[in-house]
């Protein structure tokens, strides 16, 4: 079965077609810029060149289109007919308390992510743009949500709850919820297949290292606590959020800069992590490394102390689930930044942990990259979130 992955922003939408048998991606892209001048749409065939399309789309509805279009095209089209499209996963970033596994839409599941929307206000009305122009376009054909945060359900209470009056846990649901969900439960997943350890008996620290980053601990194949929480700018310093502080702190720079809450907290959004702590170098990491290359201050302090964080985390962790196997680095940055990993690794030397240098160097594949005398072993995993969509849909609809 042909299943169609849809993940939709406020501004962009993101696809990939998979072969659910073979698990190969036949087709991928990205619509940029929805309802907004130079809309473009990428595309690019299994085995084929990338075409980018500059094209008006003022509107989800008409980026499906011109995806469904790209993908039955004559010429570079990789599908017949919508005919062979079985299915359409969707990515839905929250699904609150009110979804521990991923659903088969239909108008109760579209009306309770609605009720989620106050909890991603960025996120969740985009991806039900995404399922409205797809049930336009594709009415018969059955959808799945598959929620960032329903792998993170698993956690205890005293993992989720906040130190605030209880009262508004029970009034507002305000608690620690997680993302990047698909991303830790495929990673961790792979990780125990890698390593041909039973995932059910395995304590995994996940680090999802990227522009948004967090750590999970997966303890017994369930994850028992994450970095992010209500939101995502808890945890981990990312590349424009803060990750954690002081609450206070939002007082503090409202009534010293002349600024609304409203205003600092898109500071902690936009304007900080990285891109702050390096005073405004960059929230690349790709231009951090060029400038510890070259010594440069800003960029030193900025990784460093991102790197602090990331360890402190795991330690932190590894004192949740009394213990540690495996460490696996993913993401963006997780998978691509063998300074990242030496940094983190370098902190954890109280875990045993002996990387192999020549090892830790390579990218682009599944990797352990301890030695064998290595008591925690550390692993680079290649996230794969798009599939993991495809196999949560496949498995609710066949």
């Amino acid at each position: 079965m042909n299943i169609l992955v849809i993940n939709c922003g406020s501004s962009s939408l993101k696809f990939q077609l998979i072969d659910s048998e073979s698990e190969k991606c036949i087709a991928k892209g990205l619509c940029e810029r929805i309802g907004i001048e130079g809309s473009m749409i990428t595309y690019a065939p299994e085995g084929g060149e990338k075409e980018k399309t500059t094209t008006p789309m003022p509107d989800h509805t008409e980026a499906i289109r011109l995806v469904l279009n790209a993908l039955t095209n004559e010429k570079t089209g990789v599908v017949k007919s919508l005919d062979e499209i079985g299915a359409v996963g969707h990515r839905i970033v929250h699904g609150g308390e009110k979804f521990t596994y991923s659903a088969i839409i239909n108008d109760e599941v579209i009306a309770a992510i609605k009720e989620c929307n106050d909890l991603a206000p960025l996120h969740n009305p985009a991806n039900l743009i995404g399922i409205d122009a797809c049930k336009t376009l594709m009415p018969t054909t059955p959808m799945v949500a598959v929620f960032d945060t329903a792998f993170h359900q698993t956690m205890p209470e005293e993992a989720y709850l906040y130190g605030i009056p209880y009262e508004y846990y029970e009034k507002y649901k305000v608690r620690r919820y997680g993302f990047h969900g698909t991303s830790h439960s495929y990673v961790s997943k792979r990780a125990a297949e890698v390593l041909g350890e039973d995932y059910e008996n395995l304590k995994i620290v996940v680090c999802h290292l990227g522009n948004g980053s967090s750590v999970s601990a997966v303890k017994n194949g369930k994850c028992v606590d994450t970095s992010m929480g209500l939101t995502p700018l808890e945890g981990l310093i990312m590349g424009t959020r803060s990750g954690d502080i002081d609450p206070a702190i939002i007082e503090f720079l409202a009534n010293k800069e002349g600024m609304t809450a409203q205003e600092v907290v898109n500071v902690l959004n936009k304007k900080s992590g990285v891109l702050g702590l390096s005073a405004g170098l960059s929230s690349d990491f790709r231009d951090l490394e060029d400038g510890l290359a070259k010594n440069d201050e800003n960029a030193i302090r900025a990784m460093k102390t991102f790197c602090y964080r990331v360890a402190k985390y795991i330690g932190s962790y590894a004192a949740a689930m009394n213990g540690i196997d495996a460490i696996c680095f993913t993401a963006g940055v997780g998978e691509n930044g063998p300074i990242v990993r030496n940094f983190v690794c370098d902190r954890l030397q109280f875990l045993g942990i002996e990387l192999d240098q020549e090892l830790n160097n390579k990218r682009g594949q599944d990797l352990v990259i301890t030695t064998p005398e290595s008591k925690t072993k550390v692993l680079v995993i290649p996230t794969n979130e798009e599939l993991a969509i495809a196999r949560e849909t496949a498995a609710l609809v066949k």
